[in-house]
Parts: C-alpha cells; structure tokens; sequence
C-alpha cells in the first residue's frame, strides 16, 4: 500500500505590515548610532543580524544600505567637528582615538550586515559594508579641508623636529601614517607622503647649502651618511616602508648629487687631497655615498685617473729622477703601490677603478721613452744583487709588481732588447742571485707574451749549460792529453742569433792567455765541424793574482782590465798610447777599463798621472805599488748593467727599428693573404691590431714595408683604385 502526501498553499495569503520596512530599520538605525556612541553592551547581535537579514530577504536592501551610508555620514559629521575643535598635538591623539573607535565601530556594523554583504552587495555591485566604513571616513575625516590641513602641518612639525634633534612620540606618528595607509595607498602618498618628501628636499637643500659653507669634504660626507641612516630609521619608526627608498632618493640628491662636483674638488679635502693622503676611510665614504647616485662613480673614477696620470707626468719626466733608473721604477712600483691599495681598500676593489688606473699608468709611463730600459735594469738590480731581506718568495712578488709596469709598455720589443742585454751580463759573469727566479721571470714573460717572445732568452741559458758541460770534456781531455794550460780557463760557447747583437770586441791578449785558447779552439772544433768560433773578450772576466810589496791580492777584473794588468809585468809605468796600442782595445772600453783600475778609491792597483777622474790621452800609468785592502780577493769594475748614453740608445734604438721591419712584412703578408684585396686605412688598422702586443708600429712605417713588398712582387695595386692592394700568390 503507498501513502501519497500533498502540499498545498494557505487558503488565505499572509499579509506583511506595511511600515515594517521603516519599522525593522528605526531599530537598526538606533542600534548603528548607539554602537557608534561606543553603547552596544545592550544590544541583541542576533536580533540585530535577523532584522537585517529579514529586510535583505523581503527585498529592502536598497533600504538599508542607503540608510546606513546616511546614518554613518551624519555620525563622522559630528566626530569632524570634534576632531576639528582639538589644537595641537592632542589633535593627532583625538585623530587616533576616533579611528579606532570607528573601525571597532565599523567591524560590528559588519558583523550584523553580514548578509546584506554577501547577497545584495555582491547583486548590485555595492562597496562591503568595512571599506565603506572607510570610503566614509576617508571623504568626512581625512579629506576635510580643515582636518587636513592641520594634519599635514602637525607631521611636518613633528618630523622637522625630530631632524633638529628633538624627541617625538613615535607610536602616535606610527598610527596617523598607518591610517592613512589603511584607507589605501593612494590616500597615503597623495595626502602625505607627497608632501612630506617636499618638505625633505627644501630642508636638505638648506641644511647642504649650511654644510658645505661649515664643513670640509671628509666631515660633510660623515654628516650626509648620517642623514640617510636618519631616514631610514625614521621610515622604520612610523612611515610606510614604500617611502624608504623615496626619502633616501632626496636626501641623496639634495645632499650628494647637487653637491657632487663642490665636494670632489674642495680644496684641501677634496678627492685628491684624499687620494694624496691615503685617507681610507674617507676615501670608501665618499665611494660609498656616490655609488648611491648617476653618475657619481664616474666622477671620482674620471678625477682619479687624471690626477694619476698628471702625477705620474711628473714623475716619468722629471730629469732628476729619471737619473737613477733602479729608483725611477721603485717609485712607479710605490705609486702603482698606493692606488691598488686605495682602490682595494677604500673602493671596494671596482674592477671599473681598476681598469681607469691601468689606462692612466699606461699613458704616463710610455710618455718616457726610455721606460723598457728602465724596468729591465730594476730587474737586472734585484735579480744581480737579491732584495735585501726578502726571500726568494719575496723577490717573486717584487717581480710579479714589476710585471704589472711591464704590460704597460707599448714597446715591448725594445724592453726585450734591454733585457737580453742585461741577462747576457748576468749570466755570462755569474753575477744572478737565484737561477729559480731568472726561470721563474721567463717562465712569466712567456704567459704574457707568448713563446716567441723568450725563445731565444731561454737558448741563452741552454747555452750556458752546455758551456758547462763542453769545459768538463776540454778539462777531461787536457789531462789526457798531458797539456798543461797555466791557466784555469774557461770558456762559454754562446750561439749567433740568440745573444745580444755584439761587435767583436778587439783586444791582443797575453800570450799565457792565448796559448790556451787556441788549445780550446782546436778541441772545440774536432767535435763541432762546420763552426766558426769568435773570441768576445770584451764579454769576459779575469781572476789575476797580483803582488803589492808583502801582500799579495787576487784581483776579480774584466778581461780587458787582465790585458791592461799584464803589461805591467814587464814595465813600471806606461802611457795612454802605449797601452792603446799594444792591447789594441777599443778606446771607449780602454778609458772604462782604466778609470775602473786608477780612478776608484780603495781599488787604484794603477796609479795615474796627473790624478783626475777622467782619462785623456797624455795620461800615463804606474802600478800601485802601495795599494792595500783588508780582503784578498778584490773586485775590481765588475760588469753592470748602466743606463746607455745618447750614442748607445741610438744604436738600440736602430736595432729595434730593423728588427721591426721583418715583423711588420710578416703581419702583412697574412693578412693579405687571408682577405687577398684590401684597402691601405685597413691594413693599417689590422697590423697596427695584430702587433700591439710588442709595439705599436708608425704607420709611416707600414706603408714602406707596403712598398718594399710591392717591389719584391708579394702585392700589387689595384689598377683602378691604387688606395687598394691585390694579394700575389
């Protein structure tokens, strides 16, 4: 059996009250008043949220929202005016107070419209009841003209007072800022912010106009990095923390971008006062602070590098200082020194600073032409004398110092030059502290300028070592051969092409001495056919055991000097001329050798009549009978390596130029060979590209070399345009 139940409709409809609608809203009216007269201890929540949701639900929405926005209105109305009779300070506290009050206010005038919120809100599109609490608020409170013209003037006081050192309560400031932070962004930046970062900039300006008037550079910067600090703590304190970074942007640019070029070139404490006096921490400071704007880095880097390259002028063409090379270098090292250490202490190692600093040493430094030779002598002093109380570690990084000058150099061919030279000096008399360093230096020029650069300064130390090994087996042979030489003598084999460029030095030499060279060429040449050996006496030394009175001397000579000695054997004195012309020396070398002998104090084995320092052809020469010294063995004039006259720098300077001639052909030839047409203004630029790594090439010199090729068929000219030049294969 089944049961069917039916529902039907009242037989008689139900009938509303017609004022309920004015009704139900006089009590919520009553209730939203009383809850904003701070009096809702008394009130029914749940009646409240029924009548409210009963007017929703019989289609009174309308109703009620547009009574509560009346309702709301005329109660800010009232809280206006009594917020408006408040003066000073208790003004913001009367502010703080009723916004909390209204927003208390607000969230339970929510609560109990919460239906109207989620169904006709949401329907018609209507603001929440909560933001438009604050919609209310914002257009009666915040935006009354009279409220908030008072509002804005108290917070400027207040932070203006702060800045000059006075104490404000900061969690009142901290609730005004927050409210208007709470009623949206916009109403923050538009009714404060904007004009409190105004007012910032009109006091910064001030205050750095009073600064730079009382204050030097250094005592400024302090004042001004103090000042963003402020600010910044102060947005921590009680502004919204989107204005941090606005604030600082003024105080920067009031105090450091505006000020920018008075306080680089403040005079006596500026940035190159600072820079003259090491100040560190000045010196990062500044850094610091003008990182912070446009273009600030640029300044300093753009100021720095001119005074190091006027410095540095003054240095490289300074002819007092340029008289001793060995110091010339210490000083560019001592400068080079400085700035590294400015630019890694004080500017936080910026590789920008760092490259500005190498371009302004590279332009000082070859402003002098004579700086290859230069460092090759620093070089040649520490590693032929050792760095006084350093170890071998230590040398290694006055070298590394040393390399750093050497990349400057644009003529790099001509530093080789020198360097063979000196090294030829070193090796040859015995004279380097440490062969590990020598290695260690070739081993570094090899890195920065590749195998074809120290090909040949390292055949020179293959050299010295099979000179080495060649003296064993000619010794080795001597006592086989029972030949008795009289003489301890040996002799260094040095290989055409790998050492320095050297006329034959002429000399007659004893004949003890010759007698066992020749015993040497002829060992020599029966295991070495189709060499030619040349004898550099001029390149030699001399170990000469001498008699003066009871005591006897061994005398460490060149061998030019050894020749000079053994004259003496047979005669007392001898003139300039005699000398001359029995040695056959060449006379530059002759007056070097005799002023090393008669002319040095505590070394005269010669005499010399008359006594001056400089030797003249009439001059004649006595032994020294009466010379004495403390050690027994003596050296006299050993070789050194010294800065060239005019007449020896132009002879390097002539060598370099033809030695230039064949690299700048080769250049040529394979670029012209890779691009087979090209016009002269490129290969210019390409060779002058290709070889900047040892020189930089005249391009009056390049366009020769273009001609030589021309006439020995390597290239040829375009027969419509002679600007362009054709590859021959």
């Amino acid at each position: 059996m089944c049961l069917q139940i039916k529902i039907e409709p009242f037989k008689h409809p139900v009938s509303m009250d017609p004022n309920y609608a004015d009704k139900t809203w006089k009590v919520l009216e009553d209730a939203i008043q009383e809850i904003h007269n701070q009096n809702a201890s008394g009130l029914s929540f749940e009646e409240l949220y029924r009548n409210a949701y009963n007017m929703v639900l019989h289609k009174y929405g309308d109703r009620l929202y547009t009574g509560l926005i009346r309702t709301l209105k005329r109660q800010l109305q009232g809280v206006a005016g009594r917020v408006e009779a408040t003066q000073g300070e208790p003004f913001l506290r009367e502010l703080k107070t009723r916004w909390e009050d209204h927003n208390k206010s607000t969230q339970m005038i929510r609560d109990i419209l919460m239906y109207m919120d989620r169904t006709y809100v949401v329907q018609q599109m209507k603001t929440p009841v909560f933001p438009l609490g604050l919609e209310l608020w914002r257009e009666n409170i915040v935006r009354n003209k009279p409220i908030a013209d008072r509002l804005l003037l108290i917070l400027r006081d207040l932070v203006q007072r702060e800045r000059g050192g006075e104490l404000v309560e900061h969690g009142l400031i901290k609730s005004v800022t927050q409210m208007l932070v709470d009623l949206g962004q916009s109403v923050y930046v538009e009714d404060f912010e904007k004009h409190f970062l105004s007012a910032a900039a009109d006091f910064y300006k001030i205050e750095a106009a009073t600064l730079m008037q009382s204050c030097d550079s250094p005592e400024y910067l302090k004042k001004a990095e103090r000042r963003i600090s402020e600010e910044a703590e102060r947005v921590r304190r009680y502004l919204d923390a989107s204005t941090e970074a606005k604030v600082t942007k003024v105080v920067e640019t009031e105090l450091i971008l505006n000020q920018m070029q008075a306080l680089i070139h403040k005079e006596n404490s500026g940035l190159i006062a600072l820079l003259r006096d090491d100040k560190f921490e000045d010196l990062s400071r500044m850094y610091n602070l003008f990182k912070r704007v446009e273009g600030g880095l640029t300044l300093i880097r753009a100021i720095m590098s001119e005074y190091v390259k006027t410095a540095g002028k003054a240095l490289v063409q300074d002819p007092e200082r340029t008289k001793d090379p060995v110091e010339f270098v210490q000083q560019l090292l001592d400068m080079r020194d400085k700035y590294d250490k400015i630019i890694t202490v004080a500017f936080n190692d910026d590789k920008t600073f760092k490259n500005a600093l190498n371009q302004a040493f590279e332009h000082f430094v070859n402003l002098n032409a004579r700086s290859p030779e230069f460092i090759s002598l620093f070089i040649d002093d520490k590693l032929r004398k050792g760095i006084k109380g350093l170890n071998d570690s230590d040398v290694e990084g006055v070298l590394d110092k040393v390399m750093s000058l050497f990349r400057y150099l644009q003529e790099k061919d001509v530093f080789e030059k020198y360097y063979k030279q000196h090294l030829a000096k070193r090796l040859l008399s015995g004279r380097t502290t440490s062969d590990d360093a020598e290695r260690n230096f070739l081993v570094k020029l090899k890195t920065e300028c590749g195998y074809q650069f120290t090909s040949k300064l390292e055949s020179m130390f293959t050299d010295i070592k099979t000179s080495s090994d060649t003296m064993k087996e000619f010794k080795a042979k001597m006592v086989e051969t029972s030949v008795d030489l009289k003489l301890d003598l040996h002799v260094q084999v040095l290989t055409t092409g790998s050492w320095p460029t050297q006329t034959i030095g002429k000399c007659n030499l004893p004949t003890e001495v010759l007698d066992s060279c020749e015993h040497f060429k002829a060992f020599y040449l029966s295991t070495h056919s189709g060499r030619k050996l040349c004898w550099q006496a001029n390149m030699g030394t001399a170990d000469v055991r001498a008699q003066f009175g009871a005591k006897r001397h061994e005398l460490n000579v060149s061998t030019y000097q050894m020749c000079i000695l053994m004259l003496f054997n047979s005669t007392e004195i001898l003139t300039y001329k005699e000398i001359a012309d029995t040695t056959d020396i060449p006379a530059q070398e002759l007056k070097r050798s005799l002023q090393g002998l008669a002319c040095v104090k505590g070394k005269n084995v010669l005499r010399k009549e008359p006594m001056s320092k400089d030797i003249s052809d009439t001059d004649s020469f006595l032994f020294n009978d009466k010379f004495s010294s403390k050690l027994v063995k003596v050296k006299i004039s050993t070789i050194a390596a010294t800065k060239e006259g005019e007449t020896e720098k132009a002879e390097t300077r002539h060598r370099v130029e033809e030695d230039r001639k064949p690299q700048i052909e080769a250049s040529i030839v394979r670029i012209m060979k890779a691009r087979k047409v090209l016009d002269h203004n490129n290969i210019i630029t390409e060779v002058t590209r290709q070889l900047s790594g040892r020189f930089l090439p005249n391009p009056a010199v390049i366009k020769k070399r273009i001609e030589s090729l021309i006439e020995r068929e390597f290239l040829e000219r375009d027969e419509t345009d002679r600007k362009m030049y054709r590859y021959l294969a």
